[in-house]
């Protein structure tokens, strides 16, 4: 498997459609339905506000987003094997490189602790994997990446799948073409992430 074009990336996820590595191959998605997280009904948990609010934590944006999506993809319980592949790695490595990709991330005393990583375009963020290795910490980034979309002028997160933990913030499962409608929109204004 070789690393991906960033024009291909690029144009793929204008259209909705997005990688994962598997088996030493790409195999290319747009799945119906779509989640999404509506950055207008975001729902921050009470517990998680009040973690928030007692402090502890520092969030940096795209410091070190190699290492987040090393992170992410690592094995943990339940998850053996990953779709985030090294030439997965070094494709995104170079969209960050050309500010394209960010990542978010929540360091403690230090340490990188938690986060997550997407793409930018245009008025799109498509979250695609998270990690934590402290309570809360891939939460806390989740927040301060809706904070970041809303004041920056984003108008669509795309979290792809459904988990229990998304559902949380508000996740929400559209159809595919009203997932086109919404990216159709999205790609017609241009906010910076950072």
């Amino acid at each position: 498997m070789e690393i991906i074009d960033p024009n291909i990336l690029l144009n793929a996820y204008s259209q909705g459609v997005f990688p994962m590595g598997e088996d030493g191959e790409i195999y290319w998605y747009d799945p119906d339905p779509r989640t999404i997280i509506p950055l207008d009904n975001f729902h921050i948990p009470r517990s998680l506000a009040k973690r928030i609010r007692k402090g502890g934590f520092e969030v940096r944006y795209s410091s070190n987003f190699r290492r987040v999506m090393e992170l992410c993809s690592a094995p943990a319980p339940g998850r053996e094997e990953t779709w985030i592949t090294p030439p997965i790695i070094d494709s995104y490595c170079i969209l960050n490189e050309h500010g394209f990709a960010h990542s978010v991330e929540t360091w403690i005393d230090g340490e990188l602790v938690g986060g997550l990583y997407g793409v930018t375009l245009r008025g799109l963020f498509a979250g695609e994997s998270m990690f934590s290795r402290a309570t809360d910490s891939s939460k806390i980034a989740l927040v301060y990446l809706v904070q970041r979309l809303r004041k920056q002028g984003f108008l669509l997160l795309d979290t792809q799948f459904t988990t229990n933990h998304l559902l949380r913030f508000g996740a929400t499962e559209i159809s595919r073409d009203a997932y086109q409608r919404r990216l159709k929109v999205a790609m017609q204004v241009d906010p910076s992430f950072i």
